[in-house]
């Protein structure tokens, strides 16, 4: 079977409410792109219908020529894992790392072209970079900022945002994917990290922020175990490397 040469991986966790719409417009938006492509939903201990219409959505569209969706599944809730693995099975050159409920054509298109030019090997879409809008929650908006200058203060990190939308060459980021130790809330974190640290080149770009519906996991359940895996992941980096 021909590879496609983009990528475009997305956790889900209890999307059924929302799944085959958000892939079916996606699709739309990608069709003026002329791009091949596949999508990659990396499902994880969904307990509705997201595997059904998952596996649906997969026999309806398996042609890469004109976007292809493949599923797999986790068996546990464990969202950097399912990221992890997403990427690891992904077959394009270029990898899009997507969220269900953002979907956004608008900086695969920009981030593609960064990609395209040399410019950089990793994309990351920042809803904290100047020019962004969150127009999610206050709530939110401040947890976000609040997790990024922790990232900062523990871990030197010099960028503006770590989680959501990131597009990469990869070659150059798989062996930084497979280094990474911690899973769960924060994979996405350490995977910038030690993209930083490790010399490669890195753009941000400003993105805005839609909530489409509310999170799958309450914030404030989050809070504590964001932070014991904070803690593994400055253990991983300072102590481990």
């Amino acid at each position: 079977m021909t590879k496609p040469r983009i990528s475009i991986v997305i956790p889900v966790y209890n999307e059924q409410g929302i799944l085959h719409a958000a892939i079916v417009d996606l699709r739309e938006r990608l069709k003026s792109f002329g791009w091949s492509y596949e999508v990659i939903l990396a499902e994880n201990g969904s307990r509705d219908h997201t595997v059904e219409i998952g596996e649906e959505l997969s026999k309806k569209y398996n042609d890469p020529a004109t976007g292809q969706i493949r599923i797999m599944s986790l068996g546990e809730p464990n969202y950097g894992k399912a990221m992890k693995q997403g990427i690891l099975l992904a077959r394009g050159e270029l990898v899009i790392c997507e969220e269900i409920d953002l979907c956004d054509a608008d900086f695969h298109r920009r981030a593609i072209d960064i990609l395209e030019t040399g410019e950089a090997d990793l994309v990351i879409g920042s809803k904290l970079a100047d020019g962004s809008e969150d127009d999610r929650p206050m709530v939110r908006h401040v947890a976000s900022q609040a997790y990024s200058t922790m990232l900062k203060l523990l871990l030197g990190f010099r960028g503006t945002d770590t989680h959501g939308l990131k597009a990469f060459r990869r070659v150059a980021l798989l062996d930084t994917v497979r280094a990474c130790l911690v899973d769960k809330d924060v994979f996405a974190s350490e995977f910038v990290i030690r993209a930083d640290r490790g010399g490669v080149k890195i753009r941000e770009i400003p993105v805005r922020v839609i909530e489409k519906r509310p999170p799958s996991i309450n914030l404030f359940k989050r809070v504590p175990n964001v932070l014991k895996n904070v803690a593994k992941l400055t253990y991983a980096i300072r102590i481990r490397g």
